[in-house]
């Protein structure tokens, strides 16, 4: 027998389909939205269809943007001559927040796969390829730190180096308040590797 009727049912089910919501969250979220005024909901589900219908990759660096250009591109004050490498809108964004990167970025709308069948073609490397025929003197790879985010780094590496390029790989390490019994051994070389001079 079903708890609720047909529209909530399917609210919730929709609800649902959203990364990281489970079925209590979903259930949560429908009654909440059940509850809000109506022009609250109007207003969420316009600005829901208006960023699906205008929202699209920068002509440059392929974040996210309703304009051509993202802000970060479009700023006379950042550096041009330094990408960063990230694999998603969302790392380059946590990158955002500390306020010390001044160059640009390019975003890679994933990492290399075989395992997932996602190869070089399918994420955004052809188009970083391009944007260093300009003046571009370092770039800066900022992938994650699994298998897929290494091998990217490696492949992206390998192709730009012939070209004289700078390319640099972000150091990670052990997390603040990170006990060292608990760290595997890759982040472990990796802080060991990175390390600076006191």
């Amino acid at each position: 027998m079903e708890v609720y009727s047909g529209h909530i049912n399917k609210l919730i089910e929709e609800l649902s389909g959203l990364p990281g919501i489970g079925i209590k969250s979903a259930q949560r979220l429908a009654f909440h939205l059940i509850n809000m005024p109506a022009e609250r909901v109007e207003s969420l589900s316009k600005a829901m269809v208006d960023a699906k219908q205008n929202v699209k990759y920068c002509s440059n660096c392929f974040t996210l943007t309703d304009d051509e250009l993202c802000p970060i591109c479009k700023s006379a004050k950042r550096d041009k001559e330094t990408i960063m490498v990230v694999e998603n809108t969302r790392d380059m964004a946590a990158y955002e927040k500390t306020g010390k990167y001044e160059g640009v970025y390019h975003v890679l709308h994933g990492a290399i796969s075989p395992m997932l069948g996602i190869g070089p073609k399918d994420i955004k490397i052809k188009e970083l390829m391009t944007r260093l025929q300009k003046e571009v003197k370092e770039v800066i790879i900022a992938t994650n730190s699994n298998l897929e985010g290494e091998t990217t780094a490696m492949y992206i590496s390998k192709l730009i180096k012939p070209s004289g390029i700078k390319v640099s790989r972000i150091a990670s390490g052990v997390p603040v308040g990170g006990d060292l019994e608990y760290i595997d051994e890759i982040t472990l070389l990796r802080a060991l590797e990175g390390r600076t001079e006191l």
